[in-house]
């Protein structure tokens, strides 16, 4: 005989300050990424300004990768002792001051100070402390929004959420851009990365001053949740395959993606305005295709976004060997790009939240982006080590990364998908038809699902 579950229900106060936090939220999200796309989605072209190689671009955005889940296994354990909400407010001002010393290396190189050694100045600071400290706080954030937003509308709620703060972020990005023309064009380049840098400065402490107002619902960590990494290493179930696929899938992503940029502006010759609209692109189909897959992802599981997201991602890196054209470059793998994001991140996320529960959920997400972080870190340094030093004479080393990392995320989707099992029963669409245990038969069908799909979504 099946036991009746026991729902506690929450009072109204509780209901409505989750409510409110989750509007806040979104204000929070908005500022926040405004101050990371004037910021740090800048930071390959000025680590270029300043003299940085394409290893070296490998090597920061490797320890990039590397250093965040690090410092998410010390956050995870700080949350025995402290408040998620205090964890994150310090290192949200911390990670807000740190920028100075960025702007300090453009000082630096204006009075021609130390150039051999600013690149690798730049990698410390940004790479490795600055993204130590945000890993830090990360799994704070996962688990507090993972106890303010009810399980039955994550996936709108989230789809809504990554519309509004892509939408912001978009124009931030694109209005750097210009702005970092200009000055290119006046000879003032770097000049223009120092404002930016002190707008997100500015930026992360509002950001932090609305996270201030949130309401932290209670949470204790009890006893015994912990667990190491070698047990969750041993312990080869369905969330460690699920963890594995998405080490293995980074590093095939980052043997190619990292460089996108140093293609756009070392070899093809964009100016930041071209580099700035090509890069964008993906961003905005991101937004455009965000309320299709949160429908999609609460009506059918999660599962089946991921696999969506595999299929298209290999098509990304093969495009760029082929095309040079800005307005292609948009309309195809920027495009293919946005659709895979938007599949991608909230099917990743929403499974995490899905098969794990509140207590060890901090450890799960520590955890698995410690192998991300190894996935990434040797994705990246693979990628600049080829670019910079193997001897490549049947085509340009670079194109040659961007190829390996098509057949390297065919060969992980097929490995690692079929053995991750679904977290729960979802209705199947009429007509769509499609053998999910392998991501390349869904082009027959997909015509028919979307029809379906908007009629549904629009019902």
């Amino acid at each position: 005989m099946r036991k009746k579950e026991i729902v506690i229900e929450e009072s109204p106060y509780v209901v409505h300050s989750k409510q409110h936090a989750m509007k806040l939220s979104v204000a929070e999200g908005a500022t926040f990424t405004a101050s990371t796309n004037v910021a740090s989605s800048y930071i390959t072209p000025f680590a270029l300004a300043i003299g940085a190689n394409s290893f070296q671009i490998g090597l920061m955005s490797a320890l990039h990768g590397l250093m965040s889940p690090l410092g998410q296994i010390k956050g995870s354990r700080l949350m025995e002792k402290y408040s998620r909400k205090s964890i994150l407010m310090n290192v949200k001002l911390f990670h807000a001051l740190l920028w100075l010393l960025i702007i300090g290396l453009v000082y630096l190189y204006w009075k021609g100070i130390g150039l051999l050694y600013l690149p690798y100045a730049l990698i410390l600071v940004w790479a490795v402390v600055m993204q130590f400290i945000w890993g830090i706080g990360h799994v704070s954030w996962f688990s507090w929004m993972g106890d303010l937003v009810p399980a039955k509308i994550r996936g709108r709620y989230f789809a809504r959420r990554n519309r509004i703060v892509g939408f912001v972020g978009l124009v931030a990005f694109i209005v750097a851009g210009f702005f970092l023309d200009y000055f290119k064009t006046g000879g003032i380049v770097l000049l223009g990365f120092a404002i930016l840098f002190g707008v997100s400065l500015v930026l992360r402490l509002v950001s932090r001053t609305i996270l201030g107002k949130q309401f932290n619902p209670q949470f204790r960590v009890k006893k015994g949740y912990y667990f190491s990494f070698w047990q969750f290493l041993k312990n080869y179930g369905n969330y460690s395959k699920f963890a594995w696929f998405q080490a293995t899938f980074y590093f095939s992503v980052m043997v190619s993606s990292p460089f996108f940029a140093v293609y756009m502006l070392e070899y093809l010759n964009f100016s930041y305005v071209t580099f700035t609209l090509v890069a964008v692109s993906s961003t905005f189909f991101f937004l455009v295709f965000s309320p299709l897959v949160g429908k999609f992802s609460d009506r059918y599981g999660n599962l089946k976004l991921l696999y969506l997201a595999a299929f298209l991602f290999p098509f990304v890196p093969l495009l760029w060997v082929f095309i040079k054209n800005p307005v292609w470059l948009i309309f195809a793998p920027g495009l293919i790009s946005g659709i895979a994001n938007s599949a991608y991140i909230l099917g990743t996320t929403n499974f995490t939240y899905e098969i794990t529960g509140p207590q060890k959920r901090g450890l799960y997400v520590a955890y698995t982006a410690v192998l991300i972080g190894i996935g990434t870190f040797l994705g990246g340094l693979l990628g600049g080590a080829i670019i910079q030093y193997v001897p490549i004479t049947f085509m340009s080393p670079i194109l040659f990364t961007f190829a390996l990392s098509v057949l390297l995320m065919v060969m992980t989707s097929l490995f690692f998908l079929p053995q991750i099992k679904d977290s729960g029963i979802h209705d199947k669409m009429k007509g769509f038809s499609t053998d999910w245990h392998h991501p390349f038969k869904m082009m027959d069908s997909d015509v028919i699902w979307f029809k379906n799909f908007i009629h549904k979504g629009n019902s």
